[in-house]
């Protein structure tokens, strides 16, 4: 019952919306003891000879408007009930939702996207229903229980029902050994379900990578290996939930057994009359829901514990970032750099970074993959917290900005951009879903992305894929930065996000931006140098160290990784155009000699 406490605070919540249901279930179990009662007494009437048709009459209206009433009841539990344990879900879910908001980057390197959905569907599933079937069975059961004893020992015959209690402990041990397996059982199930659905997620994301493989069969029997076990798992739970009915149905055919002996024996000696031994098996009978729900409470409540362990694991997941920061408002988006460190999982990544880029100024992040450039970034960003250094935004540590105003300082394009199935056009607005068409095409232009969306059969109406599957790697990449601009964030930073487009395009992109952006912060990590040769300040890194750092013109005098570098890139795309050229001068000629012999 620990559940039952640890959604105390629901309870609290909606005490109105339970105490209603709760009071219409007592309704129901009382009016329900009513019925024994008279049917009982109508048996004795008619055996001895003294009911009369008036009375008859009376009776069966009784019953009748018992069941009416008892209609109705029933009606307005279920409302009430369900309807507060469906709100609990919806609130755990917010819940659920709203934290994983506030975790950043570390905590998704720990926990697969299968996981989590599985935590926010089927898990809260077994807590709602712990909170609208649970209280059902625990309040109705225990209710029903207490006034048939009541009725059973006090209208019929005590003795009588002390020995048709004899089998009820032996239920109640069998109902515990049960639950315990269940608990262990169903935690496992859960388990199995994340398994299977984080799996499922990995192969309808990944279906093109396995079509391009060829890797339908080993994927399909890893797949199903998974699938099995799940299974598995659930047999287990279905078959150790199958074991509450045997035990219920054994216990109560036994006091059925002993109840009617031991009635036909105080019968015999005239202690007993049929009628209060009809009206007896009669609340025997309304036992049988008693105890099915004593046993399917343990199964919900083992159920909803078990689920309410993970769930509660990640609300109680603590910040990934603190946010005690105060500070709102920046005078200007200036960056400060001092002795930065950082590490992963004790494996230095950046160490002794010193940087200052001044507002309104464009920096270059250049260097090997692997050198930590996107990390600096994601630092400067504070979606990762600094190791060891100083690391300022407009003179102030980002510690003490509030995260969400910090947040508001930057427009980010990541290398791989997420687009939603949506629009085009609301994609691209999905900061800003206010801005009108026109803007949205206006910073579509300065993507470079405009010719290409009117091309769409609907243009700027064209809905896109899961992810924008239907686009290519390019329009993704430009559609993101469109987005990105239309924000209009103090500060750009561009993370590898021009690695799909030609170097004409990116070009194009990069003189939009400078003219667009002109007199504000921009950051970009490219590895093709000619995107970062306008930039004022251009920073090297090498193994997480800073090589290199100054102007494109600067860094070519200095000999270093970007001379070397910039001399190979030109070199390759000079060798690339040559080759182009060469290709229409022969394409050219091949043409003129099929003219030739045609004529």
């Amino acid at each position: 019952m620990d559940l039952f406490k640890q959604l105390r605070w629901f309870f609290q919540a909606h005490w109105r919306a339970y105490s209603l249901a709760l009071l219409m279930l007592a309704g129901v179990a009382v009016l329900n003891m009513s019925v024994p009662y008279i049917t009982g007494h109508t048996v004795d009437a008619l055996r001895d000879g003294s009911l009369t048709y008036a009375q008859l009459s009376l009776r069966v209206g009784t019953l009748l408007a018992v069941g009416v009433v008892v209609y109705l009841f029933r009606y307005g539990w279920r409302v009430k009930l369900y309807g507060s344990s469906y709100r609990l879900g919806t609130e755990l879910r917010r819940r659920f939702y709203e934290r994983l908001t506030f975790l950043g980057p570390a905590f998704y390197h720990r926990h697969s996207s299968g996981d989590l959905m599985a935590r926010a569907t089927n898990d809260i599933d077994a807590i709602e229903m712990a909170a609208g079937e649970g209280v059902l069975s625990g309040f109705d059961g225990l209710l029903t229980f207490v006034l048939v004893l009541v009725m059973m020992f006090a209208v019929i015959d005590w003795r009588l029902a002390l020995v048709a209690l004899v089998p009820f402990p032996f239920m109640a041990w069998g109902f515990y050994r049960i639950s315990k397996i269940m608990h262990r059982h169903f935690q496992r199930s859960l388990q199995r379900f994340s398994d299977l659905n984080d799996r499922t997620q990995e192969a309808i994301s990944g279906i093109r990578l396995v079509k391009a493989m060829g890797r339908e069969q080993q994927e399909s029997q890893d797949f199903n290996h998974i699938a099995s076990e799940a299974a598995s798992a659930n047999f287990a739970v279905q078959r150790t939930e199958a074991w509450y009915d045997p035990v219920i149905y054994l216990s109560m055919s036994s006091a059925f057994l002993l109840s009617l002996g031991f009635g036909s024996w105080l019968i015999s000696r005239g202690e007993l009359s049929v009628g209060q031994l009809t009206s007896f098996t009669m609340y025997l009978g309304q036992l049988i829901w008693p105890m099915f729900a004593m046993g399917w409470l343990m199964n919900i409540i083992e159920r909803g514990s078990a689920a309410y362990k993970r769930v509660d694991s990640l609300l109680q997941e603590p910040d990934t970032l603190a946010d005690q920061g105060q500070l709102q408002t920046l005078s200007e988006p200036s960056i400060q750099l001092q002795h930065l460190h950082f590490s992963y999982q004790q494996q230095p990544t950046l160490k002794d970074i010193h940087l200052q880029v001044p507002a309104g100024t464009q920096l270059g992040i250049v260097g090997p993959t692997g050198a930590g450039k996107s990390t600096l970034i994601q630092l400067i960003m504070r979606q990762l917290e600094t190791t060891a250094g100083q690391l300022s935004l407009a003179g102030q540590p980002l510690q003490d900005y509030r995260l969400d105003a910090l947040r508001e300082q930057f427009a980010y394009v990541p290398q791989d951009p997420f687009l939603f199935t949506a629009t085009i056009a609301e994609n691209i607005a999905l900061a800003r879903p206010s801005a009108s068409r026109e803007e949205v095409e206006q910073v579509a232009r300065l993507a470079a992305i405009h010719q290409d969306i009117l091309r769409f059969p609907d243009g700027y109406d064209t809905l896109v894929g899961e992810r924008g599957v239907t686009l290519s790697g390019g329009q993704r990449q430009r559609i993101a930065i469109a987005r990105a601009l239309l924000q209009d964030a103090p500060i750009l930073v561009l993370d590898d996000a021009l690695s799909a487009v030609d170097v004409h395009t990116e070009q194009s992109i990069l003189s939009h931006l400078r003219s667009a952006r002109r007199g504000r912060t921009t950051l970009i990590i490219s590895h093709r140098l000619s995107a970062v040769e306008e930039a004022q300040q251009i920073l090297v890194l090498i193994h997480g160290e800073q090589r290199e750092l100054g102007d494109h013109q600067a860094l070519l005098a200095r000999q270093g990784w970007y001379a070397r570098m910039w001399s190979y890139q030109q070199l390759e795309q000079e060798l690339e155009e040559k080759m182009g050229d060469h290709r229409h001068h022969d394409s050219q000629a091949d043409a003129a000699d099929l003219l030739e012999s045609s004529q």
